[in-house]
């Protein structure tokens, strides 16, 4: 027996020496219980998380009766709740960010595509509810999961290729498609691009992101999902200074030729030859570059008379649209959007020039 000792002893020993011989070996041991500890403590903060009662409980708990979830959105509630970073346990059921930034941690760490049917069901069924989706006007918008089928939106491919207001064909959990009018070599080529989508909701924002096209066929185009929309605020109302032709028809068929001076998605400043008074209603039809001819029904606030200088024969009248103007808002917004963005990319190239000469 005590053979035995003396052998493990200097076996022992010997193990030493040679850490003694290699300092580098003591550091990566020490490295790696280090790692070990590491991943300990964060299994057990893990299964704390997912047994411990959370802060918040009570007020979770009184918060989804209003709901009426049914037991598996009550229970995939609670799987997002302990996957996410969040210390109270109600803080998903107070703003749709927060549900999405749960929403997406969850399916990081499960990976989407491996996530069971029943349980994405689940989850579509709970940003339902609790009305977290874009078409809810007092939601906070940050993820192309909460988008809607035909939601129209705007598409710029790199190989220069566009499409404008085309409708969201399906949207699941894992993937969301929009309907093109297209032919197999495109899609081909589509295949695999980077694309620009930007959608409007109307008196809010325009949303965009860079996302690759998983996969496209002659009559769709096929994205996966992002949680980091960015954001571009519409001021109520940006005015956009323009130069377009523009023509004015009155009740009484008369029509006049002007020039449109600026335009806002709340209404326009035009000059016209003729006299109108406050309050006096007609049509205008002005070409808008890339969104072609708008038809718009507008009423005067105000007739400035003769300010514009370049036009001194003509008064220059404020006008807001009234009727049906929706879908010419959405597109003049879409047009200040493009405009002040490439605006500021110009100036950006010119800020770079300068100061490379200076």
């Amino acid at each position: 027996m005590i053979s035995w000792f003396q052998e493990v002893g200097r076996d022992i020993l010997d193990v030493w020496m040679f850490f003694t011989d290699h300092p580098s070996l003591q550091v990566l041991v020490i490295v790696l219980i280090f790692l070990a500890l590491v991943l300990i403590e964060v299994q057990l903060m893990y299964n704390r998380r997912a047994t411990d009662v959370m802060f918040g409980t009570d007020a979770f708990n009184e918060k989804i009766k209003a709901f009426e979830f049914t037991p598996k959105e009550v229970s995939t509630l609670e799987k997002l709740v302990r996957s996410s970073k969040f210390e109270n346990k109600d803080a998903v059921l107070n703003s749709s960010g927060l549900f999405e930034a749960a929403v997406s941690e969850f399916y990081r760490i499960r990976n989407v595509f491996s996530v069971r049917d029943e349980t994405l069901e689940a989850i579509a069924g709970l940003r339902r509810k609790m009305d977290f989706t874009g078409s809810n006007p007092l939601s906070m918008v940050c993820s192309t999961r909460q988008f809607n089928i035909g939601d129209k939106v705007d598409l710029e491919f790199e190989n220069g290729q566009s499409f404008k207001r085309i409708p969201i064909y399906e949207r699941t959990e894992k993937v969301w498609s929009v309907k093109i009018d297209g032919s197999p070599s495109l899609a081909k080529a589509l295949v695999g691009s980077h694309a620009l989508v930007r959608w409007t909701r109307m008196n809010d924002a325009v949303y965009s992101i860079h996302l690759n096209v998983l996969a496209a066929t002659p009559d769709k185009v096929v994205f996966t999902h992002s949680a980091n929309l960015d954001k571009e605020q519409l001021r109520k109302w940006v005015r956009q200074v323009v130069d377009f032709p523009v023509t004015a028809t009155f009740p009484n068929g008369d029509t006049h030729s002007g020039v449109l001076y600026d335009l806002s998605a709340g209404g326009i400043l035009l000059g016209l030859a003729e006299d109108v008074k406050p309050d006096q209603q007609f049509s205008i039809s002005f070409e808008l570059p890339t969104f072609g001819v708008q038809n718009v029904d507008v009423k005067v606030l105000n007739n400035l008379g003769h300010r514009n200088p370049n036009f001194p024969l003509y008064n220059s009248i404020s006008a807001v649209f009234t009727g049906a103007y929706a879908w010419t808002q959405e597109r003049v917004l879409q047009y200040i959007f493009e405009s002040t963005r490439k605006a500021k990319s110009k100036k950006t190239e010119l800020n770079g020039v300068n100061s490379e000469t200076t």
